[in-house]
């Protein structure tokens, strides 16, 4: 890494980083820290070893480093665009894609039988936020895919499986999702697309979709569009709405592409990032389309779909943040500037002491939200490959709190990393800024975060809290076999732990849904917050209290873990005072 001077030689400067994939990280997460051997242990994947698992990891780390991370930059600076109808994506992309789908990166967890690896997703969990940390426009491409070859493995007829799915897994087909309509973003009931039977077992799709990622490219041989539409007899609402694939180009029986479907993009949105990412909005008139699942059961078989993609874009964040703490790392050992009184100063501004609380709190969240987005991909594993009812009711608790710890820290660890640059971040050319401006759409799709929370403190807790005090019970058993090395990080937990159990004992007796709403989103975060402790305490443990892990444990779970008290405080706070104003008060007061 080094400092280069741009051409107006002092004023700006930008910097070289070399880009380096954190596989040691994950693998001493998966063996540590969220018991990825029960996953291995299982028939299922009994073949996905540590061994395996970690040459695995090695590769993918390799690709990412040499073949995408230099794409990040290229695709902020030259955009996809749309040109005579034709999406051209950012220069080196398609070199960057076709690394990504004969590496086999786009169906780690897809079915052998159709040319899948068929590894745990706790794998691709891993090896898509490497990608994300390396170029998070172009790994939002084979996210949409995975999503897609998951949905057609539940849900697909074995005419349409055995069409699509070897095309889909081996990259040389893309796949994407169309939900959200002008009308109907988070409301998806309020989808005005429509279809109707052709009387051959396919239909006719017409409607307009937008924010469509990845609508479209100029490297893949067929991009396959899964689309929310209603039947002409489907009930107004969610309940109503089928789903559709509808190709680019129509394929025969053994998947030859033929001629051009119906379709068409006519726009791609100008975006605060992700600029190599083409976001279009799609044109349907009367495309041929092949229903997947059963007639007005849409949602259902999407939701196969959206549930790892939330997990997925949780991964997103984390990877957006390591890019950016990486970045932010390397400026603040470079950069030469102002005295400082620490002991064995190396003269940059890493050794000031706000500087070092920006870094730590980087580093520390990171750790935290990667360890919680690999739990949850381990608790998804065991749920499908053990009869333990418990596992899949864990993983349904998680993955809201996954998918939004992982986007907010994403979000504000790439703030932290502008802020570590000083004025430098706010320039461009330093590219501290285009971290916080890709992943700063991470917190709205796949569900908002504050649906997430609102998911959270609403059907997740349908069980009585059952699942939720499940995990502040591990936690205390991790406490009372905590050595005497670790007593005061493990009084801190336990105390965070015993005000946890307290608010979730407080939302499930709130009758008034909207006393719940209003504090969920403080306590989703504050429960990430506690998770993230839990699982730095882990971590210290088995390295020993003088390791640079539990150095790092002892910062989060004394600077950073608090933040539940005021959390938790707000999350109890019901919705009377968020009330109380009228809409012309609120422009008063």
């Amino acid at each position: 890494m080094q400092l280069l001077p741009s051409k107006d030689n002092n004023i700006i400067w930008r910097i070289l980083m070399v880009y380096r994939a954190c596989t040691e990280d994950y693998e001493y997460i998966l063996k540590h820290v969220v018991n990825y051997d029960l996953v291995s242990d299982t028939d299922k994947f009994s073949e996905a070893s540590y061994e395996i698992v970690s040459a695995i990891l090695a590769e993918a780390g390799r690709m990412c480093e040499e073949k995408l991370s230099p794409l990040q930059r290229i695709g902020d600076l030259n955009p996809a665009n749309l040109e005579n109808g034709v999406v051209r994506t950012s220069p080196g992309f398609d070199v960057g894609y076709k690394a990504i789908a004969e590496g086999g990166w786009v169906s780690t967890s897809a079915d052998p039988e159709y040319g899948g690896m068929g590894l745990p997703l706790t794998i691709t969990t891993a090896v898509n936020e490497m990608m994300a940390s390396a170029c998070l426009s172009l790994q939002l491409n084979p996210l949409m895919t995975q999503g897609q070859i998951e949905a057609l493995e539940n849900h697909a007829s074995d005419m349409i499986k055995n069409i699509y799915l070897p095309k889909l897994i081996s990259g040389d087909w893309c796949g994407t999702m169309n939900l959200t309509e002008p009308q109907a973003g988070s409301d998806v009931g309020a989808l005005s697309s429509k279809a109707s039977d052709n009387g051959d077992g396919s239909y006719a799709i017409t409607g307009q979709k937008i924010y469509i990622s990845w609508g479209d490219n100029d490297f893949s041989e067929n991009v396959c569009h899964l689309v929310l539409a209603r039947l002409p007899e489907g009930k107004p609402g969610t309940k109503g709405i089928s789903l559709f694939i509808v190709p680019k180009f129509i394929p025969d029986q053994f998947g030859n592409v033929g001629v051009a479907n119906k379709l068409k993009v006519i726009s791609l949105e100008h975006k605060l990032g992700l600029h190599g990412s083409p976001t279009a909005v799609m044109q349907y008139d009367g495309a041929t389309g092949w229903l997947i699942g059963e007639p007005h059961d849409g949602m259902r078989a999407m939701f196969t779909m959206m549930n790892n993609a939330r997990l997925g874009v949780g991964g997103q964040g984390i990877g957006a943040a390591e890019g950016a703490y990486q970045h932010a790392l390397a400026y603040a050992k470079a950069r030469k500037q102002g005295a400082t009184s620490a002991p064995k100063g190396i003269g940059t501004i890493l050794d000031h002491a706000d500087v070092r609380r920006m870094l730590l709190t980087m580093k520390a969240d990171i750790f935290a939200a990667r360890s919680l987005a690999l739990a949850t991909a381990v608790s998804i594993d065991l749920s499908n490959a053990s009869t333990d009812e418990g596992w899949k009711s864990r993983a349904a608790f998680l993955t809201p709190i996954a998918k939004s710890f992982g986007t907010e820290t994403g979000c504000r660890v790439a703030e932290l990393g502008v802020q570590v640059h000083g004025g430098m971040g706010f320039i461009e050319e330093s590219g501290a800024a285009q971290y916080y401006r890709d992943v700063r759409v991470t917190a709205i799709y796949e569900g908002t975060n504050g649906i997430q929370a609102m998911d959270l403190v609403g059907r997740k807790l349908m069980d009585g809290g059952q699942a939720a005090y499940s995990l502040i019970d591990e936690i205390q058993d991790t406490i009372k076999n905590c050595p005497a090395d670790f007593s005061s990080m493990a009084a801190a937990l336990h105390l965070a732990g015993k005000a946890l159990r307290d608010a979730i004992s407080w939302m499930c007796e709130q009758k008034n849904i909207n006393d719940r709403f209003a504090g969920a989103v403080p306590f989703l975060n504050a429960f990430a917050r506690v998770l993230g402790g839990y699982f730095h305490l882990k971590s210290a443990i088995q390295e020993g209290h003088t390791g640079p892990r539990a150095k790092l444990a002892r910062f989060y779970i004394f600077n950073l873990m608090p933040e539940y008290i005021g959390l938790l405080h707000q999350a109890k706070q019901g919705c009377e005072h968020l009330y109380a104003f009228s809409a012309n008060e609120l422009l008063e007061a």
